[in-house]
């Protein structure tokens, strides 16, 4: 089973394993450490399946839109060397509970969402649950 959540909500046990799925843990001046999470929030920090800092500046401070964003961080997912990550976490997904952990509250605006879908692309049997 594939979570999605955001890392601040509560570590449970049905979680499996916790993975931050984002650029750098830091408030949205993009420098300043989000005292909210620590190493205690993830067991795992998969950085190269984060929206590149690029792509997360031209949202954030140039007002990217939210399609072009999505549209922007699927073809990223489709890199060659990302895709094979992607297809590693939709196995391991199929073989033990994973959570994918980013800041969003809301999965609908939130690239942990696209993620998901794309590793669903690779195992269609995965089902997602977003908390």
């Amino acid at each position: 089973m594939l979570y999605t959540k955001c890392i601040l909500k509560e570590k449970e046990e049905s979680d499996g394993v916790r993975i931050s799925i984002m650029n750098r843990h830091t408030l949205n001046d993009g420098k300043t450490l989000d005292l909210r999470i620590s190493e205690k929030s993830y067991d795992e920090w998969m950085q190269e399946l984060s929206p590149p800092s690029n792509l997360l500046g031209d949202y954030y401070k140039r007002r990217l839109s939210w399609e072009d964003f999505e549209k922007r961080y699927k073809e990223y997912l489709q890199n060659k060397n990302i895709e094979v990550i992607v297809r590693k976490l939709a196995i391991r997904s199929i073989e033990n509970d994973i959570t994918i952990l980013c800041i969003e509250d809301n999965p609908e605006f939130c690239h942990r969402r696209i993620l998901a879908e794309e590793c669903k692309k690779y195992e269609v049997n995965l089902k997602i649950l977003h908390r």
